[in-house]
């Protein structure tokens, strides 16, 4: 039986080289517009001279020196933070470059995630240390000459990702052997999904995890979606929980393989206006799906969720999601930083908006522990079989 996403997700493992440090999309949100162009003409706005005369006036007459660019990072997080909105937030450039790569879906690597600090727990198929000859429990020593023993996962990320040379040496522990392999960084996907085919009452079903909506994750997807498809499944279960997000496009262009076209998949109500979204493609699907969802299974996850229940008549199984129903632009400044403000909800193909109030499964299941208590048994997972395979 499967276990909880606490223990086998991709989010809870780290990847080299993709991400020292994940930001939820819970406070990220939906990203619809990225570097938006705010500029205007603003010279003769009094409370930004009022602003502008504070800050010359504290340069010039601290008793300290001040570092402006931190101050000036303070004065965005405040004004930003008094409009009092969770998703409305300012993000250094740290943060931005951070979750700039996590959406990008791809990353400069070798292949490998890592559990316990420096043990590879899992190896990509096509990638250097798949060529190298690494293997799964091997534990990561030295990267060039340098001793990595006492490294995090997310120490040891960093240090290949500042590799400047075009090769570097590995050497790992394996069976209390010391091995030395060659490597060099390739651009490889940002790995978004999980896969199997479950067989029950003689029938195939697909199963999809989907661990964040990524700019590469439509294109993962569907090629796991045709795999699927060649091998005749009966249906597919689209696991979203834990997901807590990502770019709006994803989740749409995968619900777009499904519905037919002229079905609506969501709706933006801003201050001025609202629009409706609907499927323009001509692909379509007609077998059964069914959608895993839980408490952290937000935005993204959400508008592909309701899209798929009410514009495909898909069931909805597990926990009530987390109520998302706003979308954010985001802007650029100087420097890498950015911020991210709230612009518009987004509605269901039902007209509902979910703020706070998150989506209802059609059978609502609680996780179960094993009898003797060293594991979590997924019958939510085992629902959505029993659902599909009847």
């Amino acid at each position: 039986m499967r276990k909880n996403k606490k223990e086998f997700g991709l989010l809870n493992l780290i990847i080299v080289i993709v991400v020292t440090s994940i930001i939820s999309s819970i406070t990220t949100g939906l990203i619809i517009f990225n570097n938006k162009n705010t500029e205007k003409n603003i010279v003769n706005d009094e409370a930004l001279q009022e602003f502008v005369e504070a800050y010359e006036s504290v340069l010039d007459n601290y008793y300290e020196d001040v570092d402006k660019t931190k101050m000036i990072d303070n004065a965005i997080k405040g004004m930003l933070n008094y409009l009092g909105d969770d998703y409305t937030t300012y993000l250094n450039s740290s943060d931005t470059s951070n979750l700039t790569e996590k959406l990008a879906g791809k990353y400069q690597g070798i292949g490998v995630e890592l559990i316990e600090g420096n043990k590879i727990s899992k190896i990509f198929d096509d990638s250097p240390a798949k060529e190298a000859g690494l293997e799964v429990g091997d534990i990561i020593i030295k990267i060039n000459d340098k001793d990595v023993k006492t490294f995090t996962a997310s120490e040891i990320a960093s240090e290949i990702k500042n590799i400047k040379e075009d090769s570097f040496s590995i050497t790992v522990n394996r069976n209390e052997q010391e091995i030395t392999v060659n490597l060099t960084l390739k651009e490889l996907y940002i790995p978004a999904i999980e896969s199997r085919i479950i067989e029950n009452n003689n029938k195939k079903i697909g199963y999809i995890y989907i661990s964040t909506f990524s700019n590469t994750v439509y294109d993962q997807f569907k090629a796991k979606l045709k795999e699927f498809e060649d091998n005749n499944i009966d249906s597919l279960i689209i696991d979203v929980r834990n997901n807590t997000g990502g770019y709006l496009k994803s989740a749409t262009d995968i619900a777009s393989m499904f519905l037919e076209k002229g079905k609506v998949i969501y709706s933006l109500e801003s201050k001025n206006k609202k629009e409706t979204y609907k499927d323009e493609t001509n692909e379509a699907r007609n077998y059964k799906v069914s959608v895993l969802i839980n408490e952290s299974s937000a935005s993204a996850s959400e508008i592909l969720a309701a899209a798929l229940k009410d514009s495909y008549n898909a069931t909805l199984v597990g926990k009530k999601s987390y109520g998302k129903g706003k979308v954010q632009q985001t802007a650029s400044l100087k420097g890498g930083s950015m911020y991210k403000y709230t612009s518009a909800k987004w509605l269901t193909p039902n007209g509902e908006c979910i703020d706070k109030k998150g989506l209802t499964p059609d059978y609502e299941v609680d996780l179960q522990m094993s009898e003797d208590g060293n594991s979590i048994i997924d019958t939510q997972l085992n629902k959505a079989v029993e659902l599909l395979g009847e």
